[in-house]
């Protein structure tokens, strides 16, 4: 491949040319679609003599300065220009053939409708342009098209104008007022069915809002138009940000490489975060559609009207607008639940990221390929960094940072540095060391030991923090840490509760006036994203079990009593010990589910014990076979003790109607066929007789883990009453990815075949092949390398196809350090062939050359 050069967050130096306007002209005609940019250019480093402009696989047809043709030249992706003009208008001609745009990136088709996808460096796939976030130009664009196949043309903005023209074609044009970089331009055109509402703002302004969709699928439009309003209303609330456009528009389009994009008044979403309604749709979906509806609209002020001076500044607006649609979902819903949501991704996904290859700090140094870095890091993780900072400043203070930041920043391209300046003046509190948490990468692992003095009636937490090597950080400094701390007696009262700063490498916490020795509730509600070593004992997670002031703490101390019991096992298993589990343990589950007043939903995410990918992640080293073994026999273990709690809740929940009764349900329904398959009968009735999508998958994902003709007959039946609905579909494919079996690799290769999937759509590769790697973890790592063949074959295929889409589904295959040597091997053999391939992208040689480093 040609020679690959990485990009330093050091080098950044401002554009010596900048982009104030810029009037955009498509003509959309297929394979001859014409793009006219009209820009001015001002220059801004009087040094400069050579105006670079960024372009992929464009085609000039012309060019013209100030009217008059002028020479350039293309080199490498780069238009270059040279001229002593201080101003000047620049006009260019490009021609595209969006149909073959297979990459989802610049302006290609999605099932018969224009698309673009101009984050993060798509745009220069339409035209040659100073294609980087820090120029911010007002644009202005005209669409043309013929008027049957294509009768709506959106772009960013407000419409000013429209027409027919001749031959049956027509015309659209739009203005966006504010300022905005390239990577916020959208163009849609297409025949789609259209949900109209308005809101009405603080101050009195209409606003017209249009969610877009697919034919035949208005009917599943108007969850996400209820969330688009209340995100409308909750912003104004909460943060006292008002919409500022005339109109808002969601576009649902089925191939689509994110899940959705902010752009400016036209937000281009992927249709599973859109489309919804009882019959196809889960909670989960409901919720996930809420959420990322809310994540797009929130960025109209904390991504667009302030945006990024580079794109190592990421995680200035997405961990900001992470953390403001995390709050946005726990004010609106279950604050504990949506905690612990978020605290998984944190402890499954991002933990692994910091003990991997591709481990980097929430603000790069340095990058390859920018898309490689929409990570958890920059996104979750980033959000947690937001999240320590409203704890340490609260409400009032966090708030006050905000208006600041708008106040000084609004309509300008700023950093992370920015962000905490606004933070810190308008707060009065030193944030100089809390900033590390921006260019530190890795883990930091918070070590507690306890003493207590009865005589002197002292306690005392000694605490020490240290953050391991990265590969590229061999040296890392203490961080500033929010520790929220409650104490507990033995009779459950609250000794003490406050957040203590901790910002030394080792530091103590003295607590006088102790009459007995209390448990100590640590790292409350997740207050950082560390890795918290403390020694439990069970009776103490069983105490804070029951009485933790915070719900959040309750599931932890759960999740950490049954960690803590199958990592025992697998140390019997090694010793060749007969695996054991404590009573206490099982009495305590029994005591939750005989717990009436315990919100059903919180009990739901206690019933779904630490995963395997969690647990594997709890160690530096693994044997994965004894982890699933003894992970299995602690699951069979627990059913069987409280199987008749389990099958009294059960009955009980599966007479009411809520999102959180269907979720414990479910949750008892898997337990209880881990106890017997007698209970396949509650299954097939349940799928029967279910009246929304929830219980029909809920009911397949508990029978999906056994080897049964059920298994076989319920999954044929949804498939094809379903057959023509792709979103449920996807749900299909996860199914048969994450099912066991010695032939489930082979089952996979086949279903690559069926109509339902397509390489060429992201939602099909993600719920097929990124399924099976993510969530299939014992099936992937079959000690005969028959789930890495099958997911290098994926890769191979999907490097051409859609290299982007293919870095994100190889990331299980690049963590391999955990494993024993053989899987090591078999991996690193796979990750090898990749980097053989002769035209491997930039997205995938990024990731492999750095895991094989």
């Amino acid at each position: 491949m040609a020679q690959v050069k990485a990009k330093y967050l050091k080098d950044y130096r401002a554009p010596d040319f900048t982009i104030t306007h810029v009037d955009l002209s498509f003509v959309l005609d297929g394979a001859d679609t014409r793009v006219t940019a009209v820009s001015q250019v001002k220059r801004i480093n009087q040094d400069a003599k050579t105006l670079v402009l960024d372009g992929e696989g464009l085609s000039v047809s012309q060019l013209l300065v100030n009217g008059k043709s002028h020479d350039y030249r293309v080199t490498e992706g780069q238009l270059s220009i040279d001229t002593d003009l201080v101003e000047f208008e620049l006009s260019i001609v490009t021609e595209l053939d969006p149909q073959a745009n297979l990459a989802l990136e610049g302006l290609y088709m999605s099932d018969g409708a224009y698309c673009t996808q101009c984050e993060a460096e798509g745009f220069r796939r339409i035209t040659f342009f100073l294609d980087r976030p820090d120029v911010l130009a007002v644009y202005k664009v005209r669409i043309e098209a013929d008027k049957a196949a294509f009768p709506y043309l959106l772009s960013n903005g407000n419409r000013v104008d429209s027409g027919d023209l001749d031959g049956g074609r027509h015309f659209v044009c739009w203005e966006d007022p504010f300022p905005k970089p390239a990577y916020l331009f959208a163009l849609v055109a297409g025949d789609f069915d259209l949900l109209d509402d308005s809101f009405t703002t603080k101050s009195g302004r209409d606003v017209a809002l249009q969610v877009f969709v697919d034919k035949g699928n208005l009917h599943k439009a108007h969850h996400a138009m209820a969330s688009l309003k209340k995100s409308m209303a909750w912003d104004e609330n909460r943060f006292d940000l008002e919409y500022d456009l005339d109109i808002y528009m969601i576009v649902a389009v089925d191939f689509f490489n994110m899940g959705a994009m902010e752009n400016k008044g036209l937000n281009v979403f992927n249709t599973k975060y859109v489309l919804a309604d009882k019959d196809s749709a889960t909670d989960e979906d409901y919720h996930g559609i809420e959420s990322v509806v809310g994540h797009e609209y929130f960025h109209n002020w904390t991504g667009n009207r302030v945006t990024c001076r580079d794109w190592f500044q990421l995680s200035l607006k997405e961990g900001l607008t992470v953390f403001r649609d995390q709050e946005f979902s726990s004010d609106v819903g279950s604050r504990a639940v949506n905690r612990i949501h978020a605290i998984k991704v944190i402890k499954n996904q991002q933990f692994a990221e910091d003990s991997g290859p591709m481990a980097h700090a929430i603000r790069p140094e340095s990058v390859i390929e920018m898309n490689n870095f929409y990570t958890v890091t920059v996104y979750n993780k980033g959000a947690e960094v937001i999240r320590m900072m409203h704890t340490l400043l609260g409400e009032q203070g966090f708030q006050a940072g905000m208006k600041c930041y708008f106040e000084r920043h609004d309509g300008q391209a700023v950093t992370c540095d920015d962000f905490v300046a606004a933070m810190e003046d308008a707060s009065g509190v030193d944030l100089t060391q809390f900033r590390r948490w921006y260019s530190q990468s890795g883990t930091p692992e918070l070590t507690v030991n306890e003493t207590y003095d009865a005589e002197s009636q002292e306690y005392r937490l000694s605490l020490r923090q240290h953050t391991p090597p990265t590969p590229e950080q061999s040296e890392k400094l203490p961080l500033h840490i929010p520790l929220d701390l409650e104490l507990l007696g033995s009779d459950g009262r609250s000794l003490v509760s406050q957040v203590f700063s901790i910002t030394e490498a080792e530091q103590d916490l003295v607590f006088s006036g102790m009459t007995e020795q209390p448990v100590p509730s640590l790292l409350q509600n997740f207050s950082a994203p560390v890795r918290l070593n403390f020694d439990y004992s069970v009776d103490q997670l069983i105490h804070l079990m029951r009485y933790a002031g915070s719900e959040v703490a309750k599931w932890e101390a759960s999740a950490a009593l049954f960690s803590q019991a199958v990592w025992q096992n697998v140390a019997h298993l090694k010793a060749q010990k007969a695996m054991y589990v404590d009573p206490r343990l099982v009495d305590g589950v029994k005591g939750l589910l005989l717990d009436e007043q315990l919100d059903q939903a919180l009990l739901a995410e206690v019933l779904k014990f630490p995963s395997l990918n969690t647990l594997v992640e709890q160690v530096s080293r693994v044997d994965l076979d004894a982890l699933a073994s003894a992970r299995e026999f602690m699951l069979e273990e627990i059913a069987s003790g409280g199987e008749d709690e389990l099958l009294a809740r059960y009955r009980e929940l599966s007479t009411m109607d809520s999102a959180g009764a269907r979720a414990l349900k479910n949750a008892c329904l898997g337990l209880l066929l881990q106890t017997s398959d007698a209970h396949q009968g509650l299954v097939q009735s349940q799928y029967e007789q279910a009246g929304n999508m929830t219980d029909s998958l809920g009911a397949l994902a508990a029978l999906n883990l056994e080897q049964s003709e059920l298994r076989v007959s319920l999954l044929q039946d949804f498939q094809q009453k379903w057959a023509d609905t792709p979103l449920v579909m996807d749900k299909w494919l996860t199914l048969e990815a994450c099912c066991p079996g010695e032939d489930r690799c082979d089952a996979l290769r086949e279903l690559t075949q069926h109509s339902a999937f397509s390489f060429a759509n992201p939602n099909r590769v993600r719920s097929l092949i990124g399924a099976f790697a993510a969530a299939n973890p014992v099936v992937f790592h079959r000690i005969d390398g028959s789930g890495y063949r099958f997911l290098t074959e994926a890769i191979i295929k999907l490097n051409t196809l859609n290299p982007q889409v293919a870095a994100r589904i190889i990331t299980p295959l690049i963590q391999f350090k955990k494993f024993d040597e053989q899987r090591q091997k078999l991996m690193r053999s796979a990750l090898e062939d990749i980097l053989a391939l002769p035209d491997l992208s930039k997205d995938l040689y990024e990731k492999v050359s750095k895991a094989l480093a």
